[in-house]
């Protein structure tokens, strides 16, 4: 019997595995990684300066481990070079191999951002591991950062590095950081707490060259301003991955598109994550990760179940300015009402009748959280 295989090992590879061995012990299963394959925490890395770890210490089991734990082929530096739907073969760099369903777990790629320059092609972006450890050797030493996108990654990585001694400059063409999920009251707020810790906001702009210096670099921004840094980091945004799913002929749109089964254009083939457009949703976060997983895992054992999203809120690692919040639902209208208790901002999303969607909640307002949430509307419901 071909084995269910699973394309990738990050959280929600490894996140369906350990579902589905919760409830089937012995169905032959394999596991493919393009890297080592073993298991750590992608959110950590953004965060990972101040918890004083390495790139070894925040590994936490090897490719030998996680096989022996979930009783499972993990085959490690394997490349995935094409889906044949039709005969349930994937075709790689050890040959072809058979499945009897396929998950794809793919994750996503930085987005590249389109610099001039003779440093462009030294801008780093950490979205793995050993981007991690070739991020903190170039940093190792030096002093300034310059970090392209002040979105959820950028301020975690910005208030990290700002917490170790680093002077940092954050580029980002919105007003105010994390402009996708705080209205600008709350984003103002961030914004002041973190240039407390040595962070400096370049709002409304977005850089054009790198250029080395001999020192370091200089970064030309739009605005015509110039940074001088030693380090140039980019995390202005992810772009699931979709080009073995598409060349497969698997319906794809910004992500690998699925039902609410997380069900593919093809039979038995199944996708989640970073990588999957769930019913038009695509939600790079580690909640809806494990309401997925756990759903398709009972379908891969053979109880077919839809997943639900209930909202869940999304904790944003700035220590300087603890932040919480919950997107509304996809494609909700409304408008953001700010209330500014002491020491904080509580802001809810609502719509035209006053029912609230979503919240924002800065420092002190957090203690609201868990009240709140369970006011929220779901996300998705199964279907």
């Amino acid at each position: 019997m071909a084995p269910i295989t699973i394309v990738g090992t990050g959280l929600a590879g490894y996140s369906v595995a350990r579902e589905l061995r919760k409830l089937d012990k012995a169905t032959p299963l394999r596991i493919i990684s393009r890297d080592h394959g073993g298991f750590y925490s992608k959110p950590m890395l953004s965060n990972a300066l101040a918890s004083g770890k390495s790139a070894a210490q925040l590994l936490m089991k090897s490719a030998e481990q996680m096989a022996a734990e979930l009783n499972a082929q993990v085959l490690a530096h394997t490349r995935v070079d094409a889906i044949a739907s039709d005969r349930h073969i994937l075709a790689t760099d050890r040959g072809e191999l058979a499945y009897s369903k396929l998950v794809l777990a793919l994750g996503a790629d930085p987005s590249n951002p389109e610099l001039q320059g003779d440093g462009a092609d030294a801008v780093i972006s950490v979205n793995d591991l050993d981007d991690y450890q070739h991020f903190r050797s170039a940093i190792d030493g030096k002093q300034r950062v310059a970090i392209l996108g002040g979105g959820l990654i950028g301020c975690e990585f910005a208030n990290d590095l700002a917490g170790r001694g680093y002077r940092v400059d954050v580029i980002d063409l919105a007003q105010w950081p994390l402009s996708r999920l705080l209205p600008e009251a709350g984003g103002a707020l961030l914004c002041e707490r973190l240039a407390a810790v040595g962070v400096h906001f370049h709002a409304g702009c977005s850089a054009s060259s790198v250029n080395c210096t001999g020192q370091g670099y200089c970064l030309e921004l739009s605005n015509n301003q110039r940074i001088e840094t030693d380090v140039v980091l980019s995390a202005i945004g992810l772009r699931p991955r979709i080009q073995l799913a598409q060349a497969a002929g698997l319906a794809v749109g910004r992500g690998v598109v699925v039902d609410g089964k997380l069900q593919a254009s093809a039979a038995d083939i199944y996708a989640l994550g970073d990588c999957a457009e769930v019913c038009g949703q695509v939600l790079p976060f580690v909640m809806p990760i494990m309401q997925a997983a756990r759903a398709l895992a009972a379908t891969l054992a053979g109880n077919p179940t839809a997943v639900r999203y209930p909202a869940m809120p999304v904790v944003v690692k700035t220590p300087a300015c603890p932040t919480t919040v919950c997107p509304p639902p996809a494609a909700s209208s409304g408008n953001w009402q700010i209330e500014t208790p002491a020491a904080g901002l509580k802001a809810l999303f609502c719509d035209a009748s006053g029912k609230p969607l979503g919240f924002a909640l800065l420092d002190a307002a957090n203690a609201e959280k868990q009240a709140l949430t369970a006011q929220m509307p779901a996300w998705l419901e199964a279907r």
